[in-house]
């Protein structure tokens, strides 16, 4: 065919730029579209599989939840910064026993991070912590609380928004930063400094180690990760509830939509996918041309 199914003179039409032809520039025959490949590589999605890495997400949304709701118990009073503080080592010590159960698992031939290596990491992170708790205590004085309250928000949320749900790691600096930032905007509207070295600790262990524990149980213990990541959907639920019946409706919902609704919509929607590849697609070079760079 023509330009647009004109027939051409009697030569033979070759898809070649080089060489001058009798044919107009957009001119295609009959076997364009033999080449015409639809939905390569399409993957194909079970429901259920989504629904498990989408509990990834619905924890995370979770723990967002618990943190708000232990700094509500700290501001009420009905929590003390030393119950905190204990329960953040006790939680500490079980999840790095943990992890480093996990890890030797799955890390066999590789070399280890060692044990002292962690603890000078823990004891700088604390005695900074410590250390700054006043100055951060009153870091935000001159602000309004509302106006605290919403750079809180906005980082809360754009820590669930750039957090690697792939493969959470501590190098994801903008996800621990912005968590890290609105903590210390909560932390320093509590009574006093223990408040809110207590609440950082806190912070960190929710935000920066929980994830790697949780990632280590996801790669090795498949089974167990689902059981904990709907463990803590409930906790939050149930945690959020204490302090807000509406809140804690809202975060059901949203932990139901983003867990349940959004896999299905996904697999409904993958019937309806339709990409085409074909001679207009731009050339790839497969051959290996490494060898070539300075």
């Amino acid at each position: 065919m023509g330009p647009d199914g004109a027939p051409g003179p009697n030569v033979p039409w070759r898809k070649v730029l080089w060489e001058r032809q009798p044919f107009p520039d957009n001119y295609v025959d009959q076997r364009f579209l033999e080449e015409l490949r639809r939905n390569e590589g399409l993957r194909q999605y079970r429901y259920w599989a989504v629904v498990k890495e989408a509990g990834f997400v619905g924890q995370q949304l979770s723990c967002v939840a618990i943190f708000i709701t232990i700094w509500l118990y700290m501001e009420q009073g009905l929590l003390s910064p030393e119950t905190l503080l204990w329960t953040c080592v006790i939680c500490s010590m079980l999840g790095y026993g943990l992890y480093q159960i996990l890890t030797s698992q799955s890390e066999a031939g590789s070399e280890p991070r060692t044990r002292l290596a962690d603890l000078q990491s823990t004891a700088i992170f604390l005695s900074f912590t410590f250390g700054f708790s006043p100055i951060l205590k009153t870091l935000t004085e001159s602000v309004s609380t509302d106006t605290v309250y919403a750079m809180s928000a906005m980082m809360l949320l754009a820590h669930l928004v750039s957090f690697r749900y792939a493969q959470p790691s501590p190098s994801c600096s903008l996800s621990i930063n912005a968590a890290l930032f609105a903590s210390v905007c909560l932390a320093s509207r509590l009574p006093g400094a223990v408040h809110t070295f207590a609440m950082l600790s806190c912070a960190l262990l929710v935000f920066a180690l929980w994830p790697c524990l949780l990632q280590r149980m996801r790669e090795n213990t498949p089974h167990q990760f689902t059981l904990v990541c709907l463990a803590v959907c409930l906790l939050g639920v149930g945690g959020l509830g204490s302090q807000s019946v509406g809140g804690a409706l809202i975060l059901a919902l949203a932990l139901g939509s983003v867990t349940f609704l959004c896999p299905l919509l996904l697999v409904r929607l993958q019937q309806h996918k339709d990409n085409i590849h074909g001679p207009w697609d731009e050339a790839e070079i497969s051959e290996d041309l490494s060898h070539l760079l300075l």
